[in-house]
């Protein structure tokens, strides 16, 4: 039975996870630069257990009952999404992206957690998708189960975010050229901006 809940919370954390996303995109850039690549795979696993845990430790119900918050993180959310896509437009414009030096123009890591933190506790859809959704998915098991359920989960996550911020060097060929780097902060830019959008006329919840 726990083994059985463990896969099934490795198959919904995996699928919730793995959908395209700010967060996403952000660890894949840093990942490119090799910029504070662990410090950023941690705090977005960090993060996640918590909430994870948390969802099934019964908290979903609570995030439901508080619409308010949700709604203000619904405009911070946007509020933070425009401004990182505006910051990428005028990346794409002036061809400042590239795989600078580190110390040349390169942002210390307080600063890369903090954005880190900002693309993951500013979304209000990561607390419906991991406090309400596995939270209330892990409720078909009982006991021991269910947190095998939630643990199956957080390997979802670890193995993601380890998988995307070090796989990406992967794709570093493609990106020497200052094109590619274009191209990729066009595509962020007009990502964060739809999303940005999508909050602000989609109500949360």
């Amino acid at each position: 039975m726990q083994t059985s809940a463990y896969f099934a919370g490795l198959a919904a954390g995996a699928g919730l996870i793995i959908a395209i996303g700010a967060q996403n995109a952000f660890v894949l850039r840093q990942g490119l630069q090799r910029r504070h690549v662990g410090s950023v795979v941690l705090v977005c696993v960090l993060a996640d257990v918590a909430l994870i845990l948390l969802g099934v430790g019964g908290m979903g119900l609570a995030v439901k009952s508080q619409p308010g918050l949700l709604q203000l993180l619904r405009f911070a959310g946007a509020a933070f999404l425009a401004s990182y896509g505006v910051l990428a437009a005028r990346r794409a414009w002036r061809g400042e992206s590239g795989l600078q030096p580190a110390g040349n123009g390169t942002p210390d890591r307080r600063r890369v957690i903090l954005a880190c933190l900002g693309f993951t506790l500013l979304n209000p859809h990561v607390y419906l998708d991991t406090v309400v959704l596995l939270g209330s998915l892990s409720t078909h098991y009982d006991g021991r189960g269910r947190w095998a359920f939630a643990w199956g989960a957080c390997t979802a996550s670890a193995l993601w975010f380890l998988a995307l911020g070090y796989g990406a060097r992967a794709l570093l060929p493609v990106f020497r050229s200052p094109i590619a780097w274009r191209v990729f902060d066009v595509l962020v830019a007009a990502f964060m901006l739809t999303l940005a959008l999508l909050l602000l006329v989609q109500p949360v919840g």
